[in-house]
């Protein structure tokens, strides 16, 4: 079946969606039984897809999961009620006090602040390496090294890590390897196809694709999923089926709006390469960036977000920059169908293994659904604005 096909009947399966074409929004804490045989059966079965109490989940969570699973490639998915729930779940599913993690350099921030905080107060040791390292790996493994983190593309600086290599050396050592899927989506990024073991997501960003809903997903092959669904339910997470339902309603668009935000991207990066005052651009696409080799091997297309390293500038530059823009509007996350813009003055601040070799301020940026030429002429007043206040 092709991945558009795929994205419209991935877990529209009757036994969950009866005659209707969308799962409904079945709201459950207690699920009562007519018999105590009945009784006994879900409790026998209450960790597989058998309606048993609301937390463990009802048809529009597992109408949801399925459609994960199938078009990621895992075996289960656990349901969180955010992104950074389900890293923090997925994590701790699997370490305990002395294990070691091995954590990419260019994680999304709060998965940093996780690890130098909870988990360390837990007893669980950090390292941070390079994206780029690939098969170097290897040598940063200790005994007790238990999971090894990627995020590909990394946060707001994209670099694009070769999974196969690392997940290869990783098979060799008996480690887990988790990645943060959230910038590919299911549609452009395989990872189980690519031996990652966990594969997680920030379903509030391109899946829901609409700004309204929190949602974060695990899935896991066969050896780890039995591990990561139980932890998932003794740490007590579970997710509002009206959020499922937006999100399983936003997941049968995604495809067409993926290729909606790579088309209208690219007509926003042949404009941003000319700009003079920019000393790099930070998207997986272009032929010079970090990781564009693997980007191009596995990888079935690109996205709306990018990332502008600029020459020079101060908070005040950056600021009249990003104040009054029509079209990209100050706000966290990315994924929806509008344009957003966000930045960071000092990006050495939340790296610890490689050096930024930058000093500008790097401004991100999401392209949404507006029309290309609409988006170019706010960026073309940003820089305006930008030029008559920067200082020399």
């Amino acid at each position: 079946m092709k991945i558009a096909s795929k994205i419209v009947h991935a877990g529209r399966d009757k036994k969950w969606t009866g005659y209707s074409v969308n799962v409904p929004v079945v709201r459950a804490s207690t699920v009562v039984f007519d018999t105590v045989s009945e009784l006994k059966h879900a409790t026998a079965k209450r960790g597989e897809q058998v309606p048993y109490y609301g937390r463990r989940g009802t048809q529009t969570h597992f109408a949801f999961s399925d459609a994960i699973c199938e078009l990621e490639g895992g075996a289960g998915c656990a349901l969180y009620p955010c992104g950074a729930a389900a890293i923090s779940g997925a994590l701790l599913a699997f370490l305990q006090s002395g294990d070691h993690l091995l954590m990419v350099d260019s994680v999304y921030e709060p998965t940093r602040a996780l690890c130098d905080k909870l988990l360390k107060n837990l007893g669980i040791d950090t390292t941070y390496y390079d994206p780029l390292i690939g098969a170097g790996i290897k040598a940063l493994i200790r005994p007790n090294t238990k999971v090894i983190f990627l995020e590909s593309p990394g946060s707001i600086t994209m670099e694009v890590q070769d999974v196969p290599a690392i997940c290869a050396v990783a098979k060799q050592h008996n480690v887990l390897v988790m990645l943060d899927n959230t910038w590919a989506s299911p549609v452009l990024f395989k990872p189980f196809a690519h031996g990652v073991d966990v594969s997680i997501q920030a379903a509030t960003k391109y899946i829901v694709g609409h700004s309204d809903v929190m949602l974060g997903t695990a899935s896991a092959n066969e050896k780890y999923w039995p591990q990561l669904r139980e932890a998932s339910y003794l740490l007590g997470y579970c997710a509002s089926a009206d959020d499922v339902y937006l999100a399983a309603r936003g997941l049968r668009t995604i495809g067409v709006r993926l290729a909606q935000h790579q088309q209208n991207t690219a007509q926003v990066l042949a404009y941003l390469q000319q700009r003079p005052e920019i000393a790099r651009i930070l998207h997986p696409s272009l032929p010079d960036h970090p990781g564009h080799a693997e980007f191009t091997r596995d990888f079935s297309g690109s996205n709306g977000l990018l990332s502008l390293v600029l020459k020079q500038g101060d908070a005040k530059a950056v600021t009249a920059f990003v104040e009054g823009m029509q079209f990209f509007k100050m706000g966290f996350s990315w994924g929806g169908y509008e344009s957003l813009v966000t930045f960071n003055l000092n990006l050495q601040s939340i790296r610890t293994a490689t050096l930024w070799p930058y000093t500008g301020p790097v401004i991100r940026l999401h392209i949404g659904l507006e029309d290309p030429t609409d988006l170019i002429a706010d960026l073309a007043a940003a820089f305006e604005r930008f030029n008559s206040t920067v200082v020399p």
